[in-house]
């Protein structure tokens, strides 16, 4: 969510000019979205193509996935997410990705969606262990509104909440890169390059005033590995790591079990923050079901009852198309 920074007068002392509850919700959720951190995910093992492009057509299918995610049930105006992916290898050999991947985001008076475009370009390692590198690339638009209405402002003359940034649209491009067998998968990426900055029309009319939202980058890595701890049952760790300049590191780790490659149990940590309960369910060949429930460790679980994540993938198969047995990822 890209955080509106403020610059005031010089040598001026603004006063207090929102309640206190939206003082308290801004104030405890600084920490993360301070240095314009993007949504986070619980359910990331399933959600990669948002954030690592070169995932895209790596399950060799038709694939479509939606993911919603209401953050700190209870704070008023706490983050809700929604995104939307779909992807599907391309070419002769199947060696290139294409999708589309759509997030929406909302904190407060702000709210921020992109659309992009997702490639990728695999080259195969091993035809016997079916290991692919693949290299892909993310552009679109992201698109940033927010509505100084939506507060409870102590002055309605403040000149600072004049003027809302309507539709202020950036470019993105991303880029990333992925490794994965039947097994294991690695990846590294920066969904967006571009380090822009939006300005409002209040900005640029006033020299004393200036309201800008900045665009930092993120790098995300993940990484994972499924153990056979028998015929009908699978152990998978997972981690990922994003990084932003100027916000704490973000770190989590998963563990997850597959039963009778039905059933998907586990929980997660977040480091310094929450932890999580998933469960998932393939309710047939294509269609998989996943929720999610954070359980915040800190000082934010006195004021909200969690947060809480759905996620739904659709797999659309050709009948020439082999029976894939979950991979988890």
């Amino acid at each position: 969510m890209k955080v509106k920074i403020r610059l005031f007068q010089k040598n001026k002392i603004h006063s207090s000019i929102i309640n206190q509850l939206v003082v308290l919700l801004f104030l405890v959720i600084s920490n993360i979205i301070k240095a314009q951190q993007d949504p986070q995910y619980t359910q990331y093992m399933y959600n990669t193509q948002i954030v690592n492009p070169a995932y895209t057509g790596s399950r060799e299918v038709l694939s479509f996935g939606m993911l919603g995610r209401t953050q700190w049930i209870n704070l008023d105006g706490s983050p809700q997410t929604g995104t939307l992916s779909v992807n599907t290898p391309i070419g002769l050999y199947k060696n290139m990705g294409l999708g589309l991947s759509i997030v929406y985001d909302q904190i407060g008076p702000a709210m921020e969606s992109n659309v992009v475009v997702d490639y990728s370009y695999s080259i195969q390692l091993a035809r016997r262990n079916i290991s692919k590198l693949s290299f892909g690339l993310k552009a679109g638009a992201d698109m940033l509104d927010v509505d100084y209405s939506k507060l409870n402002i102590f002055d309605p003359n403040d000149p600072f909440f004049q003027t809302t940034v309507d539709n202020e649209l950036q470019l993105q491009v991303g880029a990333g890169i992925y490794f994965h067998t039947q097994k294991f998968y690695a990846g590294f990426s920066v969904p967006n390059f571009l380090n822009s900055k939006h300005f409002d029309e209040a900005s640029l009319n006033n020299q004393d005033l200036e309201n800008i939202a900045v665009e930092r980058l993120h790098y995300f890595y993940i990484m994972g590995y499924v153990f056979d701890l028998s015929p009908s049952l699978k152990f998978k760790p997972a981690t990922l790591v994003k990084f932003v300049s100027g916000a704490p590191l973000q770190w989590d780790m998963s563990a997850n079990f597959l039963i009778s490659e039905k059933l998907a149990l586990g929980g997660s940590y977040r480091w310094n923050s929450s932890l999580s309960g998933l469960v998932g369910f393939q309710v047939n060949r294509s269609i998989f079901v996943g929720l999610a429930y954070d359980y915040q460790s800190t000082a934010i679980k006195d004021y909200s009852n969690g947060s809480y994540e759905a996620f739904l993938r659709f797999d659309i198969f050709n009948k020439s198309d082999r029976i894939l047995t979950p991979r988890f990822f």
